[in-house]
């Protein structure tokens, strides 16, 4: 089954899948034990900070031979493109899906970057998605408005021809200073107009009812990415502490354990069974 067909019916059934960042081999690890476990499938994302520290071909090759060894259904997708070049690599290297995130350019411009990414996947039958709205990142403001507006996002989908759209409703990404308060009637409104799959970013401290209360009102697709690496570098110091083992295959098992009880209670939630 393609990306887009999977978020088609998780949006019909009005279910999530989780997206899940992966860093090395112990976190992809962790994250596939768990979906192995719950017989969940996942979205094996990677940014582009992590292809250049693992390098594409064995970082997309690791994706697949994890997916394969632990027989978990998944997918593998660029999170965060920052253009339409870095798209076609991964698309070479076999990537399901990809997104390009034309964000904080001007609307105009951000149109005409998704498309040309969108034309590109054509040929492969990837799924692409796009983001509208600011969405903050590490370092940046949380507090800037850039919330995305219903009737762009029916534009902006409609002349684009993506299959997956980013929303900005009061989500960032990394840690939040505090709790976030999401726009779910603005979330609404946007998915009563825009017929592909919603997407959320930033899903790492979001409150489990609020994030509940986002799936049923559209969202398909959550990303996580800061709680695997917060939980899997806390566990790791926390060995390393308390021993002075240097057999990295005996300090970095409980590390991925860490992860994969994360993402367990993740696709739980984001599930809706």
């Amino acid at each position: 089954m393609t990306l887009q067909d999977k978020l088609s019916q998780y949006k019909t059934e009005g279910r999530a899948i989780l997206a899940a960042n992966f860093y090395n081999y112990e976190t992809l690890a962790g994250i596939l034990k768990a979906a192995k476990e719950l017989d969940e499938p996942v979205i094996l994302q990677l940014s582009e900070s992590s292809i250049n520290y693992l390098g594409l071909e064995v970082a997309a090759k690791l994706a697949r031979a994890g997916l394969s060894q632990f027989g978990v259904e998944g997918w593998l997708h660029l999170d965060h493109g920052a253009s339409p070049e870095l798209a076609l690599r991964c698309l070479d290297a076999g990537f399901d899906s990809v997104m390009i995130d034309g964000s904080e350019k001007p609307f105009e411009e951000n149109i005409r970057i998704t498309r040309k990414v969108v034309e590109m996947a054509r040929s492969f039958g990837a799924n692409v998605e796009a983001e509208l709205g600011f969405i903050a990142k590490l370092g940046q403001d949380e507090d800037i408005d850039g919330f995305t507006k219903p009737e762009q996002a029916r534009d902006f989908v409609a002349q684009t021809g993506i299959n997956a759209l980013a929303v900005a409703i009061g989500t960032a990404h990394g840690f939040y200073k505090q709790e976030p308060k999401l726009d779910l009637e603005r979330l609404s409104q946007i998915n009563a107009i825009t017929p592909v799959p919603l997407v959320l970013h930033g899903g790492s401290g979001i409150p489990d009812e609020m994030l509940r209360n986002a799936i049923k009102r559209g969202i398909v697709k959550v990303n996580l990415a800061t709680d695997s690496k917060n939980a899997f570098m806390k566990e790791l110091k926390n060995v390393l502490f308390n021993s002075d083992e240097i057999d990295l295959r005996k300090t970095f098992p409980p590390a991925i354990d860490a992860v994969k009880k994360l993402i367990i209670n993740k696709m739980q939630l984001v599930s809706m069974k």
